[in-house]
Formats: C-alpha cells, structure tokens, sequence
C-alpha cells in the first residue's frame, strides 16, 4: 500500500504539465516527476522492472484522481 502520498505541481502550460511525486511503500521511500502524458522519471536508480510495474498503477490512479478529477 502507498502512504504518505504527496504532489506538487513543477509546470502547466499549453506545452508541457509536470508534477513531482513522494510516497513511501513498504518502508521505503520513492520520488520522482509525473509528465501529463503518464511517464514517469523515478528518483530511485535502484527501483527494479517488477517494482516499477506494481507501483506505476497505483500512481496514475494517485494521479487522476488527485490532480484531474479535483479540478
């Protein structure tokens, strides 16, 4: 389970939105940057192919509702 999830917005014009991210998931600690196209840039060089594909979920649905659906 993520905890502790956190956004800011770094960017929204007409070319580029841009939002950085933390949360912790099972102890540790993840950042990075969200891209209004969906991409992701972690923080962690260490996060690995699973990991990313078991959390990447969890932040786009963080992200839709957080940042789309509350607008």
């Amino acid at each position: 389970m993520i905890s502790h999830f956190q956004w800011k917005e770094l960017k929204n014009n007409l070319v580029r939105s841009e939002w950085a991210f933390s949360f912790f998931h099972e102890g540790h600690y993840y950042t990075g940057t969200y891209f209004k196209d969906g991409s992701i840039n972690w923080n962690q060089d260490t996060l690995t192919l699973e990991k990313k594909k078991l959390l990447e979920p969890k932040l786009h649905d963080l992200m839709l509702f957080h940042v789309y659906e509350n607008h």
